[in-house]
């Protein structure tokens, strides 16, 4: 029944498979839906979309194949037979609604009418005063207006909003096609989790509070717990300066994301390679070069082996400034950025680099090739793709 469906959603790219359909199936012939489109549209959506990312693609081939249906009026004669009509007038309307279909001559006149419109009508129908479809004010059809009419396909009135569900995409922006934006970026961070509970006990404990109230021979024995949190630490550094100007709004939304996602995270920033200093602010240029200055050996040597490593950076510089001595082109470096990146490597295994260029110029840079050597190939492309391909290397 829903073949032509299933194979929409499998052409826009929703992972739907065999077991899905056969869901549908079942749900439909329970009775869960009937003689609805919205609703159907929930149950389809709730059955066939296992992830929240899919939910745009669903909606547009959702869409593309409602417009497409035919012999709609083969399928209305199917669900709406004339016995349920009648009864459904009979159990539904008010004596005011009853009064109102008086005018068209009463319900079997009515009904008279609508049977004969199906027969005369040929193809699908939105808008309009006549045939039988959607919208318009019709007296048969669903979602338009005729405070005399027989609904088809709608349990109710529906005049709050002017168009359908799917058509309205309420989850455009969830899908992993699109441009990155601080709601897909928390959205791939939080496959990095791994609750814990810290703090003061200010959350309750409704088991341990039935637990101790049940010893206590009934009398109530309220017990608190501290919340849940992420207990995942990251260490965040980031490029700033020269060709990273290109890319500051992302990474700004990645920052921001990444703040409100980790409760326990440590950024600095860097140019072009790590060296043997960082900075965590960069207000001034001076500022950064030296009143403000980190040694990256006191970072080293500060967070444990048990804080998660997020590198951000387009690793676009010259090849000197990761091979030799004096290579940087803010000062002169006493070891080449290959050696602290190793030494970060070597102290943190949990490493993940993020490259706002897109992978098929990383190729075309010889230091972007050094540096994914350095680092084991763990660079990944600054899409929600590879946002999550980074979080699984990090949760590993």
């Amino acid at each position: 029944m829903f073949i032509g469906l299933f194979e929409t959603l499998k052409r826009a790219g929703v992972p739907v498979s065999l077991r899905e359909l056969l869901d549908l199936h079942a749900v439909v012939e329970r009775g869960v839906v009937f003689a609805d489109m919205e609703a159907f549209y929930q149950v389809a959506r709730t059955v066939m979309v296992k992830d929240e990312r899919h939910f745009d693609r669903f909606d547009r081939a959702f869409g593309a194949w409602f417009e497409g249906l035919e012999n709609l009026d083969s399928a209305i004669e199917a669900l709406i037979p004339e016995d349920w009509l009648r009864r459904e007038f009979e159990k539904q309307l008010s004596d005011e609604e009853k009064a109102k279909i008086e005018s068209l001559g009463g319900l079997e006149a009515l009904i008279e009418t609508f049977k004969k419109r199906l027969e005369e009508q040929k193809e699908r129908h939105a808008g309009g005063n006549k045939w039988i479809g959607t919208g318009g004010t019709s007296p048969f059809g669903a979602y338009g207006y005729n405070p005399e009419g027989v609904r088809i396909g709608q349990d109710g009135s529906r005049h709050r909003r002017a168009v359908k569900v799917w058509d309205e995409r309420r989850f455009r922006d969830y899908d992993d096609s699109l441009s990155l934006g601080t709601r897909n970026i928390k959205m791939a961070l939080r496959r990095l989790r791994k609750f814990a509970r810290q703090g003061a006990l200010d959350e309750f404990d409704v088991d341990a509070t039935i637990r101790e109230t049940a010893r206590d021979a009934g009398l109530l024995n309220v017990q608190m717990r501290p919340e849940r949190h992420n207990a995942v630490k990251i260490l965040l550094f980031l490029d700033v300066g020269g060709s990273m100007d290109d890319h500051i709004r992302v990474c700004e939304e990645l920052f921001s994301a990444a703040r409100s996602e980790f409760k326990h995270l440590e950024h600095y920033y860097f140019h072009n390679c790590i060296y043997e200093g960082v900075w965590r602010s960069n207000s001034t240029y001076q500022a950064r070069r030296h009143e403000q200055r980190i040694p990256t050996m006191d970072v080293l040597h500060t967070y444990g082996a048990d804080y998660q490593v997020v590198v951000v950076g387009d690793a676009a510089m010259s090849p000197y400034e990761v091979t030799h001595p004096g290579g940087s082109v803010e000062h002169f470096n006493d070891e080449p950025g290959a050696q602290w990146l190793k030494r970060l490597a070597d102290q943190f295994p949990r490493l993940a680099w993020l490259n706002p260029m897109p992978p098929k110029a990383w190729e075309f840079t010889h230091s972007t090739q050094l540096i994914r050597q350095l680092i084991d190939d763990r660079m990944y492309p600054m899409t929600l793709q590879g946002l999550e391909e980074a979080m699984r290397e990090l949760a590993r």
